[in-house]
């Protein structure tokens, strides 16, 4: 039996995976993802960690979702307002010291107020203390992952020991978007009321026209100001984190430029269809002599709208393919190349069943090798 490693190559012009290809930003910090596939669409510094400000909120808000999943809390339960959270500066709910506040008003203090003392009132509530929940909230964010995340407090307040990188902002993002969707759309509100004093959520995107539906600014001098949002237009989410810009302005324009480089400038294509024939293959031994090889699924992949003639793809298999064979069995890949891209691989598989073949069939094979060994004795002499 003779084999060989069957490779066919060809060029694929308009494939888009990794950052090598994405735009410049004046953001310290930056990643944007696509939502749907986890494409990464632009990186830049993205492990760091750094200072988050009020963007460590998402995590203290995370916690609380989770309790009202479980069943400990409830939207219509109340916490006490201590003097700690009625004292505490920056930017505020103006929540009253001594005053019972419902959990969905405190949600919504944090989200659109960015209110410090809604958040301490919220930690105190369910923890115990501001240092207490803290705590759970590293252990927790150790446990979803977020490896480059730290927290001392629960609003963001300046710390040496607050912090989180791009990545684990936009692993929270994603989160919170996927795992509680009757909570998230409180992220989308464009003000809100508490005490007759009306306070209008700080995400810069909100109104733009553009989908944007979320999550939290964050600003302190250390950390400059930073943004996590997301966005839906025609079907798809993006996902991103920008921080370090020097002005409220910067990130304004530079959030909302990037959310629109990112629907513009990339488009889903499907490139094959699943059951699809690609190639076929000798069979060794088998009823038949070929066999069709096939895509097992659809290959949908986010492209630029721009050619990229450097990607490329191929697929190998062993050849001949040894009966019998079973319709689905695996019998190759397709590996889908990007410059500064680990290969994408998908399996190519059976379109048919291809039995054993009988004695002639075998007779006739043996016949093969024979006639190829004189063939390749009488030119070696």
């Amino acid at each position: 039996m003779i084999l060989r490693l069957f490779i066919a190559a060809f060029a694929l012009t308009s494939l888009l995976l990794q950052p090598a290809f994405a735009l410049e930003t004046t953001a310290r910090s930056a990643l944007v993802i696509d939502y749907n596939t986890g494409t990464v669409l632009l990186s830049k510094n993205a492990d760091q960690p750094m200072p988050p400000a009020s963007m460590s909120k998402l995590m203290t808000l995370n916690l609380i979702f989770e309790a009202l999943d479980d069943g400990r809390l409830t939207l219509e339960d109340t916490f006490r307002v201590s003097t700690k959270a009625s004292q505490k500066g920056g930017s505020k709910m103006f929540v009253r010291e001594g005053a019972r506040v419902r959990i969905e008003d405190l949600i919504r203090g944090v989200i659109v107020q960015s209110g410090n003392d809604a958040c301490i009132v919220l930690a105190e509530g369910l923890s115990g203390t501001e240092d207490e929940f803290a705590k759970r909230m590293t252990q927790r964010a150790r446990e979803l992952g977020m490896m480059d995340s730290n927290f001392v407090n629960a609003t963001g307040w300046p710390d040496p020991g607050q912090e989180m990188s791009a990545e684990d902002l936009v692993l929270l993002a994603t989160r919170l978007i996927e795992e509680f969707p009757q909570y998230y759309g409180y992220f989308a509100e464009e003000s809100f009321t508490w005490e007759n004093i009306v306070q209008n959520n700080r995400n810069p995107l909100l109104g733009l026209g553009i989908g944007a539906d979320g999550l939290k600014t964050g600003h302190t001098e250390e950390a400059g100001y930073g943004l996590v949002g997301s966005a839906v237009n025609d079907g798809r989410r993006i996902v991103f984190m920008i921080g370090g810009l020097d002005s409220a302005l910067a990130r304004s324009t530079e959030a909302e430029r990037i959310a629109r480089w990112a629907f513009r400038d990339f488009e889903m294509k499907t490139l094959f269809k699943a059951g699809e024939p690609v190639d076929s293959a000798n069979v060794w031994l088998g009823a038949t002599k070929t066999v069709e090889m096939a895509l097992a699924n659809d290959i949908e992949l986010l492209l630029p709208l721009r050619s990229l003639d450097e990607v490329t793809a191929h697929y190998t298999y062993t050849d001949p393919i040894e009966a019998p064979i079973r319709a689905g069995q695996q019998l190759g890949e397709l590996v889908v190349l990007v410059p500064d891209s680990d290969p994408m691989r998908f399996p190519l598989v059976a379109l048919s069943s291809i039995e054993a073949g009988g004695f002639m069939e075998r007779i006739s094979a043996a016949g093969d090798i024979l006639l190829r060994r004189i063939r390749a004795a009488t030119s070696g002499g």
